[in-house]
């Protein structure tokens, strides 16, 4: 197993048992607690970066406006997830929170084909088109779009698509990503301090500390994440994204005891199917390409 797949079953493993560390924050708002995560997050890749001796790199890639704009929008695109993840996770919505990054792999193939103009094999439109069906089950079950799992999908489909084509590397980016709106999330942890609603140094030390180590788990998963990203296939990364929403699933019935309805299990079992037959059709082809021409 090379580095690249080993990075990112460790990176879907952490994130699949993420909910148990902001669990533990609850009584922190989840604007703050993203922003803590932004802001510990920068601090731990700042250093990270001075001690590869890599700053002459960042600098140069200040100045290119293009550079810049790249990760302002995965900047903006990964606190928007962060925000809706935290706030899925500590409002009781784990199970929703999971069926976002079951829907995410499927709606990656469709960001492939709207934006880089990627043309589907036959059989890769069917699971496309079930899971779209599975969403608008729930949605008429429910009454309305199933809206933290759709913005969990969108966010992070379109962040790993900006990723795979993005010039800079798992450190440099996240670097630049946290550093871009760093200032702006201190900010807004100070006014909040200032007007007696800050959480840090509010709760105990172990809320303190769990605001502070939030950086390293934050960062780590995504730096794992960004090493797979640039050194294995899209598809075999679109297969193990699967573990973080099964780790999620499981974790919302069995520990935390969540709901789960027929409605559910109906909607779930159509994504589920279509998944199935995404990865079997992947798994297929590729065996395909890879076999031996027969002797002439």
């Amino acid at each position: 197993m090379n580095k690249g797949v080993l990075s990112g079953v460790a990176a879907y493993l952490i994130w699949g048992f993420f909910p148990i560390y902001l669990k533990s924050l609850q009584v922190v708002p989840a604007l703050q607690i993203m922003l803590h995560r932004v802001v510990w997050a920068f601090i731990f890749v700042l250093l990270l970066t001075l001690l590869r001796g890599k700053w002459s790199q960042i600098k140069d890639s200040l100045r290119k406006p293009r550079v810049i704009l790249t990760y302002t929008l995965t900047a903006v695109l990964l606190s928007f997830n962060w925000l809706v993840y935290i706030y899925g996770i500590n409002s009781g919505q784990v199970v929703e929170t999971s069926l976002g990054y079951f829907i995410n792999p499927l709606l990656s193939v469709a960001l492939g084909v709207i934006i880089l103009r990627e043309r589907l094999r036959p059989m890769q439109w069917l699971p496309v088109g079930l899971a779209g069906l599975g969403v608008l089950y729930l949605t008429l079950q429910y009454g309305s779009l199933p809206w933290i799992a759709l913005a969990l999908a969108f966010s992070f489909g379109t962040y790993g698509l900006i990723k795979k084509i993005a010039p800079l590397g798992a450190v440099d980016s996240l670097f630049m990503e946290t550093g871009i709106i760093f200032l702006p999330a201190l900010l807004y942890l100070l006014f909040s301090e200032n007007q007696g609603g800050g959480a840090f140094g509010h709760f105990g030390w172990e809320i303190t500390i769990l605001l502070v180590f939030s950086g390293v788990v934050t960062a780590f998963p995504l730096l794992l994440f960004g090493r797979a990203a640039r050194s294995i296939p899209l598809s075999l990364l679109g297969i193990l994204q699967y573990i973080a929403p099964t780790v999620q699933f499981l974790l919302g019935i069995y520990l935390y005891q969540e709901p789960f309805t027929l409605t559910l299990l109906v909607g779930f079992a159509i994504i589920w199917i279509a998944l199935l037959i995404f990865t079997l059709e992947g798994i297929f082809n590729h065996r395909k390409r890879i076999a031996p021409s027969p002797a002439l």
